[in-house]
């Protein structure tokens, strides 16, 4: 047997087993070898939250931009189109990049890139200055998974991975709670071309920290060599570098491209239209919609987190990660379903929190959905796959976007997007079982090296 196909077969015990020689105690008593790569997960954590106040920033401007540009419903709907598909064309580029690059220099050039593009919206007046900013954003946002699932490959065994990821994860809800915070208030007192220049610039900060304190494990000073121990537990891949082409044939790789392609669009739709459902179903003005969106994402909070530490939870306590990562995400479906009644409730809080339990429900399914390329593929392999699958997941949020700018257009009612959330959850979840039920990592030959 080659060594990655006995690597497969050894990966979904490895989450719970200790590599051979590795100093006894050291995978059971983690806080004991070291910490430092949770202050990496820290890093993560605070590049996702940029991530997510850029693109969150034109959600909250919707109805100012409408107003002082003169877009409807469609014509928002489409730059939302413009900036997934760019998202989705970047995603399959930005896996193979950060693979080849590296995740210290990938994620640095894509930070810089889209940082640029955020800031770039300032000075758009049209319509057409709009669609080359969001495309922009869209290509260089792109890199922000495929570094930081990588980075948690690197740096985490498995039995931490998904807790990890879901404590990066959170920034995605961190960020789209701020910015409704934020944004309204710079663009009353100084107008919304600086809520883009300011939010934008804010990445250039995060870069310092990044390009001081991010190094591998093995090549990093303050990694202590109990930690590095720890963190290479796991048996270890001898492959370099992966052909893209050879990962499509999996099962694997497609059951993470489903599951994408069939809930990431449910978050956007949730980032781009939320604000806008508050304002118009129940009459909130932009200064007021920030305390609701701030519970709603302080809620998933809560989900990624959560959904993240119970199938890692489970895996210590000698569950199969089939088992956990599968009954965790069911469990996160089942929780989306309220929303289906969001559109009918007279209550705003009533409505704010359903949406705030399926985005609970949304970021922990994310979580452990993330964790299955790691799960599933060596680590060198991660960043194309979940290149891959972002694209897909990209490509589907192009859809609804569609969908919902027309169906607004014409009908005025939300009832239509929420029964869609309410039912992605489960179906992906059968998608995912279907292709994966067992849950044997992706057998890759040797000759699936570049």
């Amino acid at each position: 047997m080659d060594p990655i196909a006995a690597r497969s077969v050894e990966a979904s015990n490895a989450a719970v087993e200790p590599a051979k020689g590795a100093k006894p105690g050291a995978s059971s008593l983690p806080w004991r070898a070291g910490h430092f790569r949770w202050m990496v997960c820290a890093l993560l954590l605070l590049g996702v939250t940029k991530n997510y106040m850029d693109r969150q920033v034109l959600g909250v401007l919707k109805t100012t931009l409408q107003h002082d540009l003169g877009w409807n419903d469609i014509d928002y709907g489409n730059l939302v189109v413009i900036f997934q598909g760019a998202y989705a064309v970047g995603m399959v580029m930005a896996g193979r990049l950060v693979d080849r690059l590296g995740t210290r220099l990938g994620y640095a050039l894509a930070m810089v890139f889209w940082s640029l593009a955020s800031m770039g919206h300032a000075i758009g007046s049209s319509f057409g200055s709009f669609v080359i900013a969001r495309f922009a954003l869209g290509l260089g946002e792109s890199g922000v998974f495929p570094a930081s699932i990588k980075t948690i490959a690197e740096w985490f065994p498995k039995k931490e991975r998904a807790l990890a990821t879901g404590i990066f994860n959170a920034g995605t809800t961190v960020g789209a709670s701020i910015t409704p915070l934020v944004v309204p208030w710079i663009a009353v007192h100084w107008g919304w071309r600086w809520a883009f220049l300011i939010t934008g610039a804010l990445g250039f900060l995060w870069l310092v920290f990044w390009l001081l304190f991010y190094r591998k494990p093995d090549e990093h000073s303050r990694v202590s060599k109990a930690e590095l121990e720890y963190i290479r537990c796991d048996p270890q891949a001898p492959i370099t570098k992966m052909k893209w082409a050879k990962l499509l044939p999996h099962r694997p790789t497609w059951a993470f491209v489903l599951g994408k392609f069939m809930t990431d669009p449910i978050w956007w739709f949730y980032l781009f239209w939320v604000p806008d459902f508050l304002q118009r179903r129940h009459g909130l003005v932009l200064t007021k919609i920030g305390v609701p969106i701030l519970v709603i994402y302080l809620i998933s909070d809560i989900g990624s987190v959560g959904g993240g530490w119970l199938s890692s939870r489970m895996i210590h306590r000698g569950v199969s990660v089939n088992v956990a990562r599968k009954l965790t995400m069911l469990l996160c479906a089942l929780s989306v379903i309220p929303i289906v009644f969001a559109y009918r409730i007279e209550s705003m809080w009533g409505a704010a929190l359903l949406i705030g339990l399926a985005a609970a429900g949304h970021q922990g399914f994310s979580a452990n959905l993330f964790t299955l390329t790691s799960d599933l593929f060596p680590a060198q392999a991660v960043g194309s796959v979940v290149g891959i699958g972002g694209a897909a997941g990209a490509l589907g949020g192009m859809l609804i976007a569609g969908i919902v700018g027309h169906v607004l257009q014409w009908t005025g009612s939300y009832k239509v997007p929420f029964l869609m959330a309410g039912s992605a959850y489960l179906l992906a979840l059968a998608a995912i079982h279907l292709l994966t039920p067992e849950f044997q990592p992706a057998r890759i030959s040797q000759e699936a090296q570049a």
